[in-house]
């Protein structure tokens, strides 16, 4: 027991491998938008026309700070998991700001409208990948631990003065 109550028990390397499962996820959609945007839409993202389809170096180091940034998100989850009241619920407001934060972002470059546009919708998908796979993520790493018994509530004739191990029996009584 920590100084703050129980201590929460959470599956580090649950948490890790989703973070970077996640990371090759926002790579590849990095990848894949600039695939569409360039080599569909014809859009310049990132680099100038005659660099092809992908780009050049600047797609390269586009999408590695898309699996940075969830790489990075994987370690404040983390510590949110560890420390945070409600910390499902403190990723998501984050991450829905930081998304924004990517999404406006392109619009302050001075490029073409409709590369900025381009830009800031890979930045949006790319956000809500990372936030919506991480946020699972969660859910499977921070589960109870198995060691310990389902809460009793007991009040002085509300409930009988039950162990945990009679906890489910007691509940399916009328």
């Amino acid at each position: 027991m920590s100084e703050f109550g129980s201590e929460r028990p959470v599956d580090a390397v649950r948490l890790w491998s989703g973070g970077l499962a996640t990371a090759v996820v926002a790579t590849l959609v990095v990848l894949v938008g600039t695939l569409i945007i360039r080599g569909v839409l014809g859009i310049p993202v990132l680099a100038p026309e005659e660099a092809g389809y992908l780009g050049g170096t600047g797609i390269v180091a586009y999408a590695s700070v898309a699996a940075a940034a969830a790489l990075l998100a994987t370690g404040l989850l983390h510590v949110l998991l560890l420390t945070a009241p409600r910390p499902r619920a403190f990723f998501g407001w984050m991450m829905g700001l930081m998304t924004a934060v990517a999404a406006v972002t392109p619009f302050t470059q001075g490029a073409e409208l409709a590369s900025q546009i381009a830009t800031a919708v890979v930045n949006l998908v790319a956000g809500v990948a990372i936030a919506t796979l991480l946020g699972g993520v969660a859910g499977t790493a921070a589960a109870r631990s198995r060691n310990r018994p389902p809460p009793v509530l007991r009040q002085e004739g509300i409930l009988p003065d039950v162990d945990g191990s009679d906890y489910r029996r007691d509940r399916r009584r009328p």
